[in-house]
């Protein structure tokens, strides 16, 4: 009889972060965590995603002892200044024309909290990953037209590269192609191997579904 996976936690809302862990094909439940997640003043945008995340993922920790629970966080760049979500059309059109023809940087922090740890100070992996994106030069009216079709609003910088966002892009410069997204699963996928989850072998053996 081989144990149990643990229970495994994405602490988001995202729909884009829950779709990518399910590209992994490892049983999941997805709760929100109740944070504030206004950045601290004079905090640099790498400790802001840091942090966040960190706190993503140990409050729903709290919530369900012994899990495994995933917090993500992603504070986009440039000259910088923190770029969020832009929340509506004017705000997502005012950050596409500051970003046209420049490289912004975006920070997706990780943690993988291990309930399973009886110390607090070694419950947690944690590691920022950075993408560095160039904007294409597009004139005023390639924008809006953009922002009427895919409408990015929840999305930091305005633009989803996995949809028609990769349009507006010149280059993505990055060692892990889905940490752009939200989710940086190649960080993930090691840290959830140092956590003793297995992948393979021992789901097929137990008959668990991938």
């Amino acid at each position: 009889m081989l144990p149990p996976l643990p229970r495994l936690i994405l602490g988001s809302s995202s729909k884009y972060r829950k779709e990518l862990l399910s590209r992994l094909h490892i049983p999941f439940e997805v709760m929100a965590p109740a944070i504030d997640e206004t950045a601290f003043a004079g905090e640099t945008p790498e400790a802001t995603a840091l942090r966040l995340a960190l706190e993503k993922a140990r409050a729903v920790a709290l919530l369900a002892p012994g899990a495994l629970v995933i917090g993500s966080d992603q504070v986009a760049t440039l000259d910088g200044e923190q770029i969020g979500k832009p929340g509506d059309h004017e705000n997502a059109l005012r950050q596409l024309q500051k970003m046209r023809g420049r490289r912004v940087i975006f920070h997706t922090a990780l943690c993988l909290w291990d309930g399973r740890e009886a110390q607090p100070e070694t419950a947690a992996q944690i590691e920022n990953v950075q993408t560095f994106v160039t904007f294409r030069d597009l004139p005023d009216a390639e924008l809006d037209a953009y922002l009427r079709i895919e409408q990015p609003y929840d999305c930091a910088g305005s633009a989803k590269n996995e949809g028609l966002g990769i349009a507006i892009l010149e280059k993505i410069e990055s060692s892990d192609p889905t940490a752009l997204t939200g989710l940086p699963l190649i960080a993930l996928t090691s840290m959830l191997r140092r956590a003793a989850l297995p992948f393979f072998t021992n789901k097929i053996i137990a008959g668990q579904s991938l």
